[in-house]
């Protein structure tokens, strides 16, 4: 019988943090334990760190999700034990999950099979508490902001226009859209409001994308909350509150520090949604990771026409690095699907579809290219792959002059990735020519406009009358200049879920733009996206429980 996850997992012998602490070249002064295996890294061992030359960077991103799953942070943690079985000194850096998706429909984000990073339990639930105090955070600028508002209004701020919404690391569609503040007088301002999930805030934005803790405290003065009567926007600097937010962040700032399986040092910290923030891990994190070795794996969220070209046009900005080498992960169930074929038929052979759902990846190939980087295909194999559909495959890839290997590392580890790992060595001494999507001198428009056609493959965009309303505010505002971040379904090159494959001549509606200045871009909402997600009909939480001795079962 095969293991789960969660067995495996709980069958691994894991090492002290000490240990792992010590490979990364890390004392046991420079790290805060939270229990055996498990720690933030000081700012003094950050500090320390920064006298060391970069190591080479890796980016994992993939093509776009489906429901026969693709295994892009599998593959990531599987490379970087397969960079270190070379004895190349190799570190993970990912990001931490969410609790909405891990009791939701998507699972926990640790990895799978023998390719996972540990406390497997700890990571996917509470973890060291960061998400909370983001959440935390956020909700005391929603509570000052409203007390300002009771208590006198000295900012004159228009109720009506406060953009600022409290959150829950929850998917709860209950909670989209409330009236806050029924009752009395003593009750604050009656006003609509809503939440969204802790993943999708621009606190989470902020904290991923903060170099320090001054930093940080400059990037929370700039996040607008809210409008005055007179339409000038209003900032965590105007409330005089940046301090005692940073105050509730300075500790979970400190990147985490955990172990793979096989006992290679992994960050994990920081956890935005790609299709509605940003998708990628704290820069501190992967900054930390570039210089306490000499290959640095990290992955950003869903496929690479959203965490892959936001790590690419907005991180990089920060981190400041660009990717060595890009690893596309792909699976053959997730071309078929891609190529038409039904979730349940997925284990029939099909080279067909295969063929037809080739599209999709080979879109990713030219985006990622187009960026002037070197790219490697991760074909993740299932037991149900058959070798006619694996011949097609190669062949496509063969054809397409692109470097790609075959990976079983959620059934052998590192060991499985081993031929990945030596051809993504090879990449990352190739000639690079990086080169950003749009300039940030660009119009709002033109830079949305360059991503829906050249990453997208759609035709044009169409802006909403609000939109194009907030497009004119945001340049009297001097805000144009900032690279964009968009808000879209995972699933589809498109604004339209169910158009799988490389669609091509569609259209996207830009529905309403959000300025996120502490964060640094503006996030532009397309077609239906939500910023705070439902629970499906049969949520994984169902499968959950733990007994007597605290062993947790049903985790995935």
């Amino acid at each position: 019988m095969v293991k789960s996850d969660i067995e495996i997992a709980q069958a691994s012998a894991m090492k002290k943090i000490t240990e792992i602490a010590a490979q990364a070249g890390i004392s046991s002064e420079e790290i805060e334990p939270y229990g055996h295996y498990k720690a933030k890294v000081t700012f003094a061992a950050l500090e320390k760190l920064k006298k060391n030359d970069d190591g080479k960077l890796i980016l994992v991103t993939a093509i776009n999700p489906t429901p026969a799953g693709e295994g892009k942070s599998t593959v990531t943690i599987g490379l970087g034990d397969a960079l270190n079985q070379l004895g190349r000194k190799a570190m993970i850096a990912l990001r931490e999950p969410s609790l909405g998706p891990v009791m939701g429909i998507k699972g926990g984000a640790a990895g799978g099979g023998y390719a996972q990073v540990l406390p497997m339990e700890d990571i996917n639930l509470h973890f060291t508490g960061d998400l909370h105090a983001i959440t935390t955070a956020n909700n005391a600028i929603a509570a000052l902001l409203d007390n300002h508002i009771h208590q006198g209004n000295a900012l004159n701020i228009d109720a009506r226009r406060v953009i600022w919404k409290r959150v829950v690391d929850l998917n709860d569609r209950e909670l989209r859209q409330i009236i806050a503040g029924l009752g009395s007088p003593i009750n604050g301002v009656p006003r609509e409001d809503g939440f969204d999930i802790t993943v999708a805030s621009e606190i989470m934005a902020v904290f991923c994308l903060a170099t320090s803790i001054d930093n940080l405290k400059a990037r929370l003065a700039k996040i607008v909350v809210a409008y005055t009567y007179d339409r000038k926007p209003v900032t965590v600097g105007d409330l005089k509150i940046a301090g005692a937010i940073t105050v509730l962040l300075k500790d979970a700032l400190k990147p985490n520090l955990v172990q793979t399986i096989e006992g290679t040092p992994a960050f994990v910290h920081g956890g935005p949604f790609a299709n509605i923030a940003h998708g990628c891990n704290s820069v501190l994190a992967t900054t930390a990771a570039l210089k306490a070795a000499d290959f640095t794996v990290t992955e950003a969220g869903f496929g690479a026409d959203l965490g892959g070209e936001k790590f690419l046009d907005i991180k990089t900005r920060d981190l400041p690095k660009h990717p060595d080498a890009v690893v596309i992960v792909a699976t053959v169930r997730a071309l078929k699907m891609n190529g038409g074929v039904a979730k349940t038929a997925l284990a029939t052979e099909d080279v067909a579809a295969l063929k037809a759902g080739f599209a999709n990846l080979n879109r990713h190939i030219d985006n990622i290219q187009s960026f002037g980087l070197p790219v490697v295909v991760a074909i993740n194999e299932f037991v149900t792959d058959t070798a006619a559909e694996i011949a097609a495959l190669s062949e496509l890839l063969t054809a397409k002059g692109v470097a790609f290997s075959l990976t079983q590392v959620w059934a052998k580890g590192g060991a499985g990735g081993l031929d990945l790992a030596e051809k993504v060595v090879a990449a990352t001494e190739t000639r690079s020519d990086f080169q950003y999507l749009y300039d940030l001198t660009d119009t709002i428009p033109e830079k949305i406009e360059t991503i829906v056609t050249k990453i997208y493959g759609g035709a044009s965009v169409t802006f909403t009358k609000k939109a194009k309303g907030q497009i004119a505010e945001f340049e009297r505002n001097g805000w144009a200049n900032l690279p964009i971040c968009m808000a879209k379904t995972q699933y589809s090159f498109s604004d339209d879920q169910t158009l799988l494959g490389a669609p091509e001549g569609f259209e996207i509606t830009i529905r309403e733009l959000v300025p996120k200045l502490g964060a640094g871009f503006i996030v532009a909402l397309t077609g239906d996206i939500m910023t705070m997600p439902g629970l499906p009909k049969q949520p994984a939480a169902l499968n959950m429980d733990v007994d007597q001795a605290g062993n947790i079962t049903g985790l995935f």
